[in-house]
């Protein structure tokens, strides 16, 4: 993962939209493919993945506030 420098909201913003696609991107479509062939325990396993993901994403940008 590349640091991003983000100076006001337009930057959040434009790293918010980047992030939720690479995460949608890498866990969504897992989490789709296990509904679509209606596997129960990979459901469990890629939307815990997404969560995950999402989880990580936040604490990414909030350790970068912190840091200030």
């Amino acid at each position: 993962m590349d640091t991003v420098e983000i100076n006001g909201r337009s930057d959040f913003a434009l790293w918010a939209i980047q992030r939720a696609q690479e995460i949608v991107m890498a866990e969504g479509s897992a989490l789709a493919l296990a509904a679509r062939d209606m596997d129960e325990e990979a459901l469990k396993e890629h939307g815990s993945a997404l969560g995950k993901a999402i989880a990580d994403a936040m604490l990414e940008v909030f350790d970068g506030l912190m840091a200030e």
